[in-house]
């Protein structure tokens, strides 16, 4: 009899450890079903965010009000989507026989973390774009703060690349502090034609090249916090021979139009670290949110095979 008794338990022993306590297939179907629910609502979420909001002045929601909604939005779409998945996890396990009790629940527990982990990969897999661009936020948003200077003088400088353009032609914004020294005034037009003319082409190049040159040299000095001396007195000199002012005159006029440009420059110095700085706050903010829903679909998903693990072995 006891060695019969032993037999008959070591054969259930074999039988038990053939057969796998892993049903992939319930955990694919659970990934699958999962995946799915999760992009149809961040589709939704899409939408819904995209007719709330407008580029129009005190039309649509806020910026602050908008980003809570797409947090609260992320948050409910990773639970139901993990619960969903999870629970068809366990609903659809194969049934685990002379099996403690512990073991269902330490297995089925597993089978919904599975399940999560799958329909995880996959949404990842299909919204890498979306997903690389928040995260990568971040890590830009440092660079910007390094090339936000240069960027800025960049732009300033625009005008000046192009040969044989007249300065009030560009858009950047050195462009028109240069154009602004060498306006000219009632009493230096009537000055100007009494003298003899010069011709309309060569005029233009010059003035296009004293235009180069002055924001080359504005440019050069744009981080110190007061031209040279010599700049001053040369630009002041080319500033007087084209607007018939004193050469005392023009070289004020030099001071404050570079005091004025200085200031442009660092006000948008100022601008582009605070929009660094925002996109920054934005990108952890994002990041961190994500992590909290993702964890929290892990711990549903792993409660709901729980559920429908009894309900299936009920």
């Amino acid at each position: 009899m006891e060695r019969g008794y032993g037999l008959a338990d070591d054969y259930a022993d074999a039988r038990r450890s053939v057969t796998s306590a892993v049903s992939w297939g319930a955990i694919a179907a659970g990934a699958a079903a999962g995946a799915s629910l999760s992009v149809i609502l961040l589709i939704l979420g899409v939408g819904l965010g995209l007719s709330s909001v407008s580029p129009w002045a005190r039309e649509g929601v806020s910026a602050a009000t908008f980003g809570v909604s797409t947090i609260v939005w992320l948050t409910l779409t990773q639970l139901l989507s993990s619960a969903m998945g999870g629970y068809l996890a366990g609903r659809l396990r194969t049934k685990w026989m002379d099996t403690h009790t512990d073991e269902v629940y330490f297995r089925d527990t597993a089978h919904g973390f599975l399940a999560w982990a799958v329909a995880s990969l996959a949404t990842a897999v299909l919204l890498t774009s979306a997903i690389g661009s928040i995260l990568s936020g971040g890590i830009q948003a440092g660079a910007s703060v390094v090339g936000g200077v240069a960027n800025t003088a960049t732009v300033a400088a625009g005008g000046f690349a192009a040969p044989g353009k007249m300065a009030s032609e560009e858009s950047g914004p050195m462009a028109y502090f240069v154009d602004s020294l060498f306006r000219r005034n009632g009493s230096a037009e009537a000055a100007s034609s009494t003298g003899a003319a010069m011709p309309a082409e060569a005029s233009e190049r010059t003035m296009t090249n004293e235009a180069a040159e002055v924001g080359r040299i504005f440019m050069n000095a744009s981080r110190a916090e007061r031209l040279p001396p010599e700049d001053i007195r040369y630009v002041g000199q080319l500033v007087a021979q084209r607007t018939a002012v004193s050469q005392q005159e023009a070289e004020k006029r030099v001071t404050d139009v570079y005091a004025r440009a200085q200031a442009k420059l660092h006000d948008a110095e100022v601008a582009a670290k605070d929009t660094a700085d925002k996109a920054r706050k934005a990108s952890a903010y994002a990041a961190l949110w994500i992590f909290v829903s993702l964890l929290s679909g892990a711990f549903v998903a792993s409660l709901a095979a729980t559920y429908g693990g009894r309900q299936r072995d009920a």
